[in-house]
């Protein structure tokens, strides 16, 4: 319970650095001061994200501020921050005239090699993800110097592509810088690529950075403007269009969600939907060269989710026992893990403690890396801890009465 009561003395000490009572904390976030007062008291867990975000929103600071991420670990467990040091050395010099020996790969080898990162990044390995990107983004920047015509486009590219990866295990690791700055040159790659998709699937990157301030609005906004810079190519049917288009809905969906509008999620998840039999198992299958995860079962695990968002997690529950396992099955490890996280904290909310931990347990065994450093996870787990140690207390408590032991002090 350690970790849930300093992330409510951080809140504290945050909202005095600014002078603001806990009245008007409340206010901002649209709670009241008891609820302020027993959070930074560690007596409330803070299991939603749109939450974490709406308090550091309010404070003018960053989530990763207030519950401490990147999580300490041992030491080899902290190695992938050197990895994504020289990530950010390599993105800041994005402009200056690349340091490579030799002679860079063609772009068609440099694609092969987002191939292998594609399955890493499925499979939550972020760690052997970030190890692999300083050596691409400096190949993929060195074509893009020496070539010219499509295959520098094509450079340009790969390079924002590599950003993409960089952008994804920063998220799942906690490294907001990294995060910041691989958003910024994927979008001016995706500009230089000639590709008509990619700067959208740049705008979806935008999207996940502004759940971080609770944007919500913002996020809908940006997704209209990348759908509409898309909506020719998707209603030609065009593969890789389609997937950007639903993945851009997904997300869309889920900011509605977290600005509490349920129609709009809905209507932004029926569109998905759309998407999603447009892409089906009859299509003639297309590289996925954007590394978008987006199919029928994606749908499905956003369905449940946004229920969740919702504070609906009977919705997600009966979504759950419909959805196709086949489906689901067939998802990267990494949305399994989160849908297994999604699962987990809807038991726990239904009251089932022993479901939600086999739902953690499995999320973990899929996705270690990922599960282990999600602040959701973290405080699912801890909300079944402290439940579990207050009811065997309390069943020490009847059981001490029984047998006279009250005047020892056991429970003083």
């Amino acid at each position: 319970m350690e970790e849930q009561e300093a992330i409510g003395r951080r809140i504290k000490r945050r909202r005095l650095a600014l002078g603001m009572p806990q009245a008007d904390l409340g206010v901002a976030i649209g709670t009241s001061q008891g609820w302020v007062s027993k959070v930074e008291k560690g007596r409330i867990e803070l299991d939603r994200a749109a939450l974490i975000s709406g308090i550091a929103a309010a404070l003018h600071c960053h989530p990763n501020d207030l519950i401490d991420r990147p999580y300490a670990g041992t030491a080899p467990d902290n190695q992938w921050q050197m990895a994504a040091a020289s990530i950010l050395r390599e993105l800041r010099r994005y402009d200056l005239t690349p340091v490579f020996d030799g002679t860079p790969r063609a772009s068609g080898a440099l694609w092969q090699d987002m191939k292998r990162l594609h399955r890493l990044r499925d499979a939550a390995a972020n760690v052997a993800v970030l190890r692999s990107l300083p050596d691409l983004l400096r190949e993929a920047r060195a074509l893009g110097e020496v070539s010219s015509g499509h295959e520098r486009e094509e450079a340009f590219g790969v390079y924002a592509v590599c950003c993409k990866f960089a952008h994804t295990a920063a998220h799942a690791l906690g490294h907001p810088e990294l995060v910041a700055m691989s958003c910024e040159r994927a979008i001016w790659a995706a500009r230089l690529s000639g590709d008509p998709v990619l700067p959208a699937v740049a705008d979806w990157m935008r999207m996940w950075d502004m759940w971080a301030t609770a944007d919500w609005e913002d996020a809908l906004a940006l997704a209209d403007k990348a759908l509409d810079g898309i909506a020719t190519p998707y209603e030609r049917g065009d593969a890789l269009a389609v997937r950007a288009w639903g993945a851009l809905q997904l997300r869309a969906a889920v900011s509605a969600a977290r600005a509490s509008n349920g129609a709009e999620a809905a209507h932004r998840l029926a569109l998905a939907r759309e998407a999603s039999e447009q892409d089906g198992p009859g299509r003639e299958p297309v590289e996925d060269r954007h590394s978008l995860t987006f199919s029928a079962g994606n749908v499905t695990l956003h369905e449940i989710s946004v229920a969740l968002e919702m504070g609906d997690q009977g919705e997600a529950l009966r979504l759950n026992k419909r959805a196709d396992s086949a489906e689901l099955a067939a998802l990267p490890k990494s949305r399994q893990g989160h849908h297994r996280m999604d699962l987990a904290r809807a038991w726990l909310w239904d009251g089932d403690r022993d479901r939600a931990l086999r739902e953690l347990r499995k999320a973990e065994g899929l996705a270690p890396q990922l599960v282990r450093n999600h602040p959701i996870a973290r405080s699912t787990l801890r909300q079944i801890v402290y439940a579990e140690r207050r009811s065997t207390r309390e069943q020490l408590r009847g059981m001490s009465a029984r047998f006279h032991l009250d005047d020892q002090g056991l429970f003083h």
